[in-house]
């Protein structure tokens, strides 16, 4: 049952946020009774921090495995970008903003083991790219990794990227779009210009 309630809390969170949904909501849409999720999560915190914790993994698993069988530093990058998207494609709501918002604390655990996973996997990409001549040998990669974790942040920030301007897939393209081709050399521009003619 734990899980059964989890997949419906993390589907009806992503679509209408932290906030806006309630456990009548998560009982209703399972055809149970409110007391069975409390038998198995004591308050609604505890839920959002398994469903956290749930979609954390999740996508975490889906990137390792990205990166064990791709050895293409951009494409990797493309791969992750796209698994992302459509493990998060109901993501109508910022629910990232609303939980900095209504549950800090939560927030901030997710965010502090995002930037480490960010930290490890961009550093690791910068170096292979650099040594395969992909990317520019001149970048820091202590700022780029930053900057990137700032920029995915910040592209899902509705105040800065409006719905009616930019849909949150449309927006996680431009980024990485931006990102890569801030860093190429020729030949990696060559290469990503390559991987976008395949899709």
């Amino acid at each position: 049952m734990n899980d059964k309630i989890i997949h419906k809390a993390t589907e009806l969170f992503l679509n209408f946020g932290f906030k806006s949904v309630t456990m009548d909501d998560i009982a209703n849409q399972l055809g149970i009774s409110k007391k069975t999720i409390y038998v198995n999560f004591c308050n609604k915190t505890k839920l959002i921090k398994a469903v956290t914790h749930h979609l954390f993994c999740t996508i975490q698993e889906g990137i390792d495995h990205i990166y064990e069988q791709t050895n293409h530093p951009i494409e990797e990058l493309l791969k992750v970008k796209d698994f992302v998207n459509e493990h998060l494609n109901n993501e109508k709501s910022s629910p990232v903003f609303q939980l900095q918002k209504y549950y800090p604390k939560l927030y901030i655990e997710m965010m502090k083991k995002q930037m480490e996973i960010v930290e490890t996997t961009i550093s690791d990409n910068i170096s292979r790219g650099i040594k395969m001549g992909l990317y520019r040998p001149e970048i820091n990669s202590e700022f780029i990794w930053r900057i990137y974790f700032s920029g995915i942040n910040s592209v899902k920030n509705d105040d800065l990227f409006p719905l009616e301007l930019f849909e949150k897939k449309v927006a996680n393209d431009l980024f990485l779009d931006y990102h890569i081709r801030a860093n190429v050399t020729p030949k990696g521009l060559e290469k990503l210009n390559d991987f976008l003619d395949i899709k």
